[in-house]
């Protein structure tokens, strides 16, 4: 049994052998929206959030974003530039829109992952019945650890996962170190609004008639909130573009789409 007392230690514990701090992985922690949670315990909240909404995803997706996410997503793709030779990896790939639109421009052999088992059977079911399953293969992981070689694939593609994730510099790295010198890594994502005379209109939305259509669509209001939440705790265009060059990506740029509700951010592995 801890024995706790009241007196605190002037000095961060030390390594006797290097006179470092220790490091404390418990002590670590993160957002999970607008809460700050220990970094170990956002993985499996934001599992959650996406088991609950996983059957009502694509439906909610179209009432969030008034259909607009659709169009993001087509263009999206189109910057992936398909081609039957490319290889694909699409991280946090959900029900496989991405993926799906590769396929349909004609675009190799793809790798769907996702940390939710739920996410990518509503995907793969999908795929089935779109008649897209050939070339895809299937894998749970984590996008801040991929059970992938070096230099794998050509392609690296992530959309409206990354905020998601608890180390999103952890998800650039990996991203880099699977993709083959010349490769490109793509990523879609909510970002920060440039038309400040929305900014009012936008935070209602988000955060006053979303709760209630997560609550009367997908009978989970609290889902959504997250969502919302999380998309402001996200990095802005510029801050992402930077994170992306320290990570060792080249050649950083951003695309804003409707205003800068959505971005993509674009880089090659040299």
């Amino acid at each position: 049994m801890a024995v706790v007392t009241n007196q605190q230690p002037s000095h961060p514990p030390q390594d006797a052998a290097s006179d470092r701090p220790l490091h404390d992985p418990a002590a670590e922690r993160t957002d999970f929206g607008y809460r700050q949670v220990p970094a170990g315990q956002k993985k499996p909240m934001v599992r959650a959030v996406f088991d609950s909404v996983a059957p009502k995803y694509d439906l909610m997706n179209d009432v969030m974003s008034l259909g607009i996410h659709r169009v993001w997503k087509r263009i999206f793709a189109t910057r992936l530039r398909p081609s039957p030779s490319k290889t694909l990896l699409d991280l946090a790939s959900g029900t496989g829109d991405i993926a799906g639109a590769w396929a349909s421009m004609g675009g190799g052999p793809v790798l769907l992952t996702d940390i939710n088992a739920a996410m990518l059977g509503v995907g793969r079911d999908r795929a089935i019945r779109r008649g897209l399953i050939a070339g895809f293969a299937y894998v749970v992981a984590d996008a801040e650890q991929l059970p992938l070689p070096a230099s794998c694939v050509d392609t690296v593609s992530i959309a409206f996962g990354l905020r998601n994730c608890t180390d999103k510099r952890a998800v650039l790295r990996e991203a880099r170190r699977v993709l083959r010198p010349g490769g490109r890594f793509f990523c879609l994502e909510f970002s920060r609004l440039q038309v400040a005379v929305l900014d009012g209109a936008y935070d209602r939305w988000s955060f006053d008639v979303l709760p209630r259509l997560g609550r009367l669509i997908a009978g989970d209001s609290e889902s959504y909130r997250y969502l919302a939440e999380s998309i402001r705790m996200f990095p802005d265009q510029e801050t992402l573009a930077s994170m992306m060059a320290e990570a060792g990506l080249d050649q950083v740029r951003f695309e804003n789409l409707s205003g800068g509700i959505a971005a993509i951010h674009s880089a090659w592995r040299l």
